[in-house]
């Protein structure tokens, strides 16, 4: 088993030393009965003095981890301490475990090592980010998620990406047609979430065929949805003379909708309509989606 103690640091050269020999029995790098480094040689390799070495290895024996045999040496025990389950011994298992299947894995000690570094200094993520190039759409989905989630939710273009502090701290969502493209720009080794749109047709079904002679309005400052809104309606048998489509992003867009029997509207749209309509509100993400970041959420902030 390789050991490394840094003089530099904060921790005690005695606690380095008793922390990295238990971790190694934990992750079975050290077997029952093999024998340690005495502690002339420690003493020796790492410039420290033999007392440390000493007192280390008697905090281990007294603790169940070692035992000293007289004129040979120090040796693992043939079976490990019985601790009470403690949140640090609880730590170090899971530590003992990773280090394990890293090495089954066939990872270095020092890319382990090195890896666990990176992870102990970066920050954990704080806050969603949604990258979409059309301001409107990717407006939309921040509001679907700020209604669902409890992270912050900000949202920037495609071309944002090759800035450094856009992603800090960032959890990356994106509309399943924009992952590709977005997934060329991000750094190597970013992680990405893909929202599950709904299908159009199913989410505005429950509510055609609409009576005969109604008006219908449909209100979003997003072209696309004025757009599909109106095809798949004027599809579902609404004459065209009967809708009212409005560019929420124009001023008195508000004008003639108090006269309609409904208006099809996205999550952006439906807190501005007129009191009297009765909004259709036509959620762009899929429960299923929503379901997902609750989850990863949940995750993260249940270990923060």
């Amino acid at each position: 088993m390789r050991l490394w103690l840094n003089r530099t640091g904060e921790i005690s050269l005695r606690e380095q030393l008793t922390t990295q020999v238990r971790l190694g029995i934990l992750c079975s790098e050290l077997q029952p009965g093999d024998r340690l480094p005495s502690t002339r040689e420690l003493a020796r390799r790492f410039g420290i003095h033999a007392n440390t070495a000493s007192a280390a290895y008697r905090e281990l024996e007294q603790n169940g981890w070692l035992e000293f045999r007289h004129g040979s040496g120090v040796y693992v025990r043939a079976s490990r301490p019985t601790l009470p389950r403690t949140p640090q011994l609880a730590v170090d298992e899971l530590i003992g475990e990773l280090v394990r299947k890293a090495h089954r894995a066939g990872a270095p000690v020092d890319l382990i090592r090195a890896r666990m570094r990176r992870w102990m200094e970066m920050e954990p993520p704080g806050r969603w980010l949604v990258i979409e190039p059309d301001e409107e759409l990717r407006r939309i989905v921040i509001t679907e998620m700020e209604q669902a989630m409890h992270l912050p939710v900000a949202g920037c273009a495609p071309d944002d990406c090759a800035q450094t502090q856009t992603l800090d701290g960032a959890m990356a969502v994106v509309l399943p047609s924009k992952a590709s493209t977005v997934r060329k720009l991000l750094p190597a080794g970013s992680e990405l979430t893909v929202l599950q749109v709904h299908p159009v047709a199913p989410a505005l079904g429950q509510y055609l065929p609409a009576p005969a002679g109604v008006l219908v309005g449909i209100a979003s400052r997003w072209s696309e949805f004025q757009r599909i809104a109106r095809t798949m309606l004027i599809a579902a048998g609404i004459a065209p003379e009967s809708l009212i489509v409005c560019n929420a992003s124009k001023s008195g867009w508000q004008r003639g909708l108090a006269e309609t029997a409904a208006v099809v509207c996205d999550a952006v749209t439906a807190a501005d309509l007129p009191k009297r309509c009765r909004p259709i509100e036509f959620r762009l993400l899929a429960e299923g989606a929503i379901a997902q970041l609750q989850s990863s959420e949940a995750a993260l902030t249940s270990t923060s």
